[in-house]
C-alpha cells in the first residue's frame, strides 16, 4: 500500500507544473495490472508543453527542410508591394483571343502574383462569398511589354503569362502607369523564368530582404545543423544565382553598346559590305534601283510559269521545295544571273513559292496599309457595279510600282484561271492563295477570320473584273 502511494506521489510531481494533473492521477490510480501501470507509465515522457516527443530524425536534411518549410512563409503570404486603381482588359485566355472590355479594377501586386478585384481588397474581402476567389495571375515566367498598338487608348501596357493569358492596364496619368510599370517588371524579374523550377532559392531571397529578426536567426541556426557538405551545397548555389545575375548584366551592357556603336544599314551598303537586296526590300525601292514600275524578279517568274507551267495541276497552291526556294532567294539575293530555265529550276512549284515568297516578305504588301481599310469598305458595297467602279478608283490612287505590278500579277493570274480545267485552280481558289499575301492591315487588332474573308474577295473580284477594273490602264 505505501508503495502505491509512493507512486502516486511521484506522477504528481512530475506533473504538477503542467496541465492534466488529474487526467493522469486518475489513471494512474485505477490500473488494474501490472502491465497497465507500466504501460501507463511510458506514456507519462511529455514535453515542455505538454505534447508527446516526436522521435527525432536520422535524416538531418529531411529535418532541416522541414524547418526550413515551417520558418519560410508561402510566396502568397509575402508583403503586398503594391496596390490601386487601373483599367483592366483580358484579352486572352488561356491562348485563346477575347473581345476586348476595359474595366476598373482594384489591383494587388505580391511578390509572385497579381490579383484583381472588383473593390478595395479590404471592401473585397469583407464581402466576398464563400468560394469566390478574385482572378489571380501568376507572374512567373510572365512577359511585360508597352501595347500601344493593342489599343487607341493612351500608357496601356500588357502582361503576357505562361498559361496563355493576356492582360492589358492602362491609366490616363503618366506616373501611375510608369510606377505600376516599373513595380510588375522589377517582380517578374525577380522570379525565375521557368514556372516549374523550385522556388527555394527565390524565398530565401525574400528571407534575406526581410526585416525580421526572428526569421533571420531561425534560418541561420538550421543552415548551422546542416551537414557540413550540405551547407557547402546551399551557399554555392546562393552564389551561383547572384554570380549568374552579374553575368547576364554584363553581357546585356555589353550588347546595348555594340547595337549603339554598330553601323547602319546605310553605310554597310555604302562600303560593299551589304549589297542591295530583292526580297524582303520595298517595293519602290527595287523598282527605282532597276529603273522599272515592276519588279525582274517577278517579270522572269510570270514568263516562266506562263511558259511551262499553265497546266500544271494545282499551280500556285501546291508547295515546292523550301530548301530549293531559299537557294533561289539567295541567288537573287546576290544580284547573280538568274535563268529560270536552268534545271536546277526543273519543279514549276519552286518558281511560284518563290514569287509568293517575295510578296510574302515585302515590308509593306502589295497593297499599302493605308489602302487596306478604303478596300475593305469598297468589297463590303451592296452594289455589285458600285463595288467594282469603287476599287478601279483605289486602284488607280495606288503608287506607279503598285499599280503596274499589281496589274502584271493578276493579268497573269487571269491566264491560270482560263486553263482552271487543267489545273483545278478557280478564281476562288487563287483568291484564297493571294487574298492574305498581298492584303493585311499593318495592325491585326480586329478579327482575323473576319478579315481573311474580305482579303479572298477582293483578291477574286479583281480576278473576275480584271478587264473592268484595269482597263482604262491597258497601254
Amino acid at each position: 500500500m505505501q508503495k502505491s502511494t509512493d507512486s502516486d506521489t511521484s506522477m504528481e510531481t512530475l506533473n504538477s507544473p503542467r496541465q492534466g494533473t488529474g487526467a493522469v492521477q486518475m489513471r494512474i490510480k485505477n490500473a488494474n495490472s501490472h502491465h497497465d501501470r507500466l504501460s501507463q507509465s511510458k506514456s507519462m515522457i511529455l514535453t515542455d508543453v505538454g505534447k508527446v516527443t516526436a522521435p527525432i530524425s536520422r535524416h538531418r536534411r529531411n529535418h532541416s527542410q522541414h524547418v526550413l518549410k515551417d520558418v519560410i512563409p508561402p510566396l502568397e503570404q509575402l508583403m503586398v508591394e503594391k496596390e490601386g486603381y487601373l483599367q483592366k482588359a483580358k484579352i486572352a485566355d488561356g491562348g485563346k483571343k477575347l473581345r476586348k472590355n476595359w474595366s476598373t479594377s482594384w489591383i494587388v501586386l505580391s511578390s509572385r502574383k497579381i490579383e484583381f478585384y472588383k473593390e478595395s481588397k479590404q471592401q473585397a474581402l469583407s464581402n466576398m462569398k464563400t468560394g469566390n476567389k478574385p482572378e489571380s495571375v501568376d507572374l512567373c515566367g510572365a512577359h511585360i511589354e508597352w501595347a500601344k498598338e493593342k489599343s487607341s487608348r493612351k500608357n496601356v501596357f500588357q502582361i503576357t503569362t505562361v498559361s496563355g493569358n493576356e492582360f492589358l492596364l492602362q491609366s490616363d496619368i503618366d506616373f501611375i502607369i510608369l510606377d505600376w510599370f516599373h513595380a510588375i517588371k522589377n517582380a517578374i524579374d525577380r522570379l525565375p523564368k521557368d514556372p516549374s523550377s523550385p522556388s527555394r532559392n527565390l524565398e530565401l531571397f525574400k528571407i534575406q530582404r526581410s526585416s525580421s529578426t526572428e526569421l533571420l536567426s531561425h534560418y541561420d541556426s538550421d543552415i548551422k545543423e546542416q551537414k557540413p557538405e550540405h551547407r557547402k551545397s546551399l551557399m554555392f548555389r546562393l552564389h551561383h544565382s547572384a554570380s549568374d545575375t552579374s553575368d547576364k548584366n554584363r553581357v546585356k551592357s555589353r550588347l546595348k553598346k555594340f547595337i549603339t556603336r554598330r553601323p547602319s544599314l546605310k553605310t554597310l551598303q555604302e562600303k560593299g559590305l551589304i549589297k542591295d537586296q530583292i526580297f524582303g526590300s520595298h517595293l519602290h525601292t527595287v523598282c527605282e534601283r532597276e529603273n522599272s514600275t515592276v519588279p525582274r524578279f517577278v517579270k522572269q517568274c510570270i514568263e516562266a510559269v506562263e511558259k511551262r507551267g499553265l497546266d500544271v495541276d494545282g499551280i500556285y497552291r501546291v508547295s515546292g521545295n523550301l530548301a530549293t526556294i531559299q537557294k533561289l532567294r539567295f541567288i537573287v539575293n546576290q544580284e547573280e544571273k538568274l535563268n529560270l530555265d536552268d534545271s536546277q529550276w526543273e519543279d514549276i512549284h519552286v518558281v511560284t513559292g518563290a514569287l509568293k515568297m517575295f510578296f510574302r516578305e515585302l515590308p509593306e504588301p502589295l497593297f499599302p496599309y493605308s489602302f487596306f481599310e478604303r478596300f475593305v469598305e469598297a468589297i463590303k458595297k451592296q452594289d455589285y457595279n458600285t463595288r467594282i467602279e469603287t476599287i478601279k478608283s483605289l486602284v488607280q490612287k495606288l503608287p506607279p510600282p503598285n499599280r503596274d505590278t499589281m496589274k502584271a500579277l493578276f493579268g497573269h493570274l487571269t491566264k491560270i484561271v482560263a486553263k482552271a480545267s487543267k489545273n483545278l485552280m478557280s478564281t476562288q481558289s487563287l483568291g484564297i492563295v493571294f487574298g492574305p499575301t498581298l492584303l493585311r492591315a499593318e495592325n491585326e487588332t480586329g478579327n482575323m477570320a473576319i478579315h481573311m474573308v474580305y482579303q479572298n474577295q477582293i483578291a477574286e473580284l479583281m480576278l473576275s473584273e480584271y478587264s473592268k477594273i484595269f482597263g482604262s490602264e491597258e497601254d
